[in-house]
């Protein structure tokens, strides 16, 4: 397996190319000592589930994944918090306001963006939204649907976490 900094080649702090492995997730300059490691970025996850036991789904737009079913959700912004992130997240994919219920879990993923793989730990959350009427797909849902609990195949689902998310979720409900 390669180094997660295998991409970085020169030290952020001062340009030198003395930038080498530190340790399984770390690499550290040997000439102004910076060490840059290589930590879980927070992302998040809106379980939407409806009186009639469906959940909320989009289908994805982009890459990774593009054209498979996703839960709205993504990386949180500095300065937000996990439940702000998920928030805005909604409002950005749906074009809805939403309330963050409860914490639900939260699982770790390896996603692929721009050739170089970050490493995540998502935050599911259930969520419920201001308004079914409203709803519109935006940002990187090319479209939103309501899927029947019973009738959701987790292999449907592009990315790892949400699929051992999903397959976590329906045995809940």
């Amino acid at each position: 397996m390669n180094h997660p900094l295998e991409k970085f080649k020169f030290c952020p702090a001062c340009g030198s190319a003395s930038f080498v492995i530190n340790d399984e997730r770390s690499k550290q300059c040997e000439y102004c000592g910076f060490t840059y490691y290589c930590n879980a970025s927070a992302s998040t996850v809106a379980v939407i589930i409806d009186d009639e036991k469906r959940l909320l789904v989009v289908r994805r737009s982009k890459e990774p994944a593009r054209g498979t079913l996703d839960l709205p959700g993504g990386f949180v912004d500095p300065g937000e918090t996990l439940e702000e992130g998920c928030i805005r997240e909604v409002k950005e994919e749906l074009g809805v306001d939403a309330f963050v219920r409860s914490f639900l879990f939260s699982l770790p993923n390896q996603y692929n963006f721009s050739n170089f793989i970050v490493h995540t730990t998502d935050a599911f959350f259930e969520v419920e939204i201001s308004s079914v009427e409203e709803l519109q797909a935006g940002d990187d849902a090319e479209a939103y649907f309501w899927l029947p609990l019973d009738k959701i195949k987790p292999e449907e689902f592009g990315l790892d976490s949400i699929r051992k998310g999903i397959e976590r979720i329906l045995t809940k409900y």
